[in-house]
């Protein structure tokens, strides 16, 4: 796809529309990053991944990034190295989301994580940690959608844990201690991701000339209706 392509008034249209809710998102805190003073996740985990699954992996990464950049300089965040850290987990969730079962690319870049985090000192005594981004691996044998959250959460998660370990000081406990932590928060992401996706995915269906124009992927089986219940596969 050329530049002319991409960039029609439509599609730049909801690249804009994401980068202010990616803004709002960025805006309200969920939780506190532990070990780090002023950083938190936000509820920009919960939708951050979906304009992959709509413009397709790469196209969204790019509308990702765009919307990343853009709020943080809007943000007016430091450029330290935990922040441009911080924008790095999202674009590879965003692949891992973008891309279908059949896709299993997606599913080793956790598992390529499991081994650098492995390969630090810190990380050789808390290898237990890194047993969670096998989630991801196991998750690219199903098409439930729940399942595809949960692995595109843990690919976030994966490869902010193995950068940070690489670039920040830590201990083999705090990464102990952060297990139970970990698990609950992306148990909750995943969540967000599917009711997230399952509602804009109904609004833009409903909007049907908007989305054929901008050529979205609409999933018609994760679209609401009477039938939600006995249908749609989480």
């Amino acid at each position: 796809m050329n530049i002319k392509e991409f960039f029609t008034t439509k599609r730049i249209l909801f690249i804009l529309m994401f980068a202010v809710l990616a803004f709002i998102g960025d805006r309200i805190n969920y939780s506190q990053l532990l070990g780090m003073d002023k950083q938190y996740f936000t509820f920009f985990q919960f939708f951050g991944p979906l304009p992959a699954a709509f413009l397709g992996p790469f196209v969204g990464i790019l509308a990702i990034a765009i919307a990343q950049i853009a709020n943080f300089i809007l943000l007016g965040k430091a450029f330290e190295i935990v922040n441009i850290i911080r924008l790095a987990p999202m674009l590879f969730a965003a692949y891992y989301f973008g891309t279908t079962s059949k896709n299993k690319i997606s599913a080793i870049i956790p598992v390529i994580s499991m081994a650098a985090f492995m390969l630090h000192p810190v990380g050789q005594q808390a290898w237990i940690f890194s047993l969670m981004w096998l989630v991801p691996l196991f998750a690219k044998f199903s098409n439930r959608l729940f399942l595809k959250s949960l692995g595109t959460t843990f690919t976030a998660h994966a490869i902010g844990s193995a950068l940070w370990i690489w670039t920040i000081p830590s201990t083999p406990e705090f990464w102990i201690l952060l297990i139970p932590i970990a698990l609950a928060e992306r148990i909750a992401f995943a969540l967000g991701i599917t009711v997230s996706y399952v509602g804009i995915n109904t609004i833009l269906n409903r909007f049907g000339t908007f989305a054929k124009a901008v050529e979205l992927n609409i999933d018609r089986r994760y679209v609401l209706s009477k039938n939600l219940l006995l249908g749609i596969k989480l």
